[in-house]
């Protein structure tokens, strides 16, 4: 919850599984031509139901400190390896 995009609606692409990215990154260009910013988002479980205790789906919240370029980790590409 929060964060320079809250409250806007963007569409997420699902993956194989029919599960959003557990990451999401927003790369924000920079007005004077610097740097852009990357905002990143982290999925969360949105909520469970109050009988069965079941899943309802999936939100994304804001991470401050997020690191951009924090995908899937594969053991063959770790440096040095």
């Amino acid at each position: 919850m929060g964060g320079p995009l809250d409250g806007r609606v963007l569409p997420v692409l699902l993956g194989l599984s029919g599960h959003p990215p557990k990451t999401y990154e927003i790369p924000v260009p920079d007005g004077n031509g610097g740097t852009e910013a990357v905002h990143v988002y982290r999925r969360v479980q949105a909520g469970t139901t109050r009988r069965l205790g079941l899943h309802k789906g999936w939100k994304y919240e804001y991470d401050p400190e997020g690191e951009p370029g924090g995908g899937l980790k594969w053991p063959w590409s770790r440096p040095g390896a």
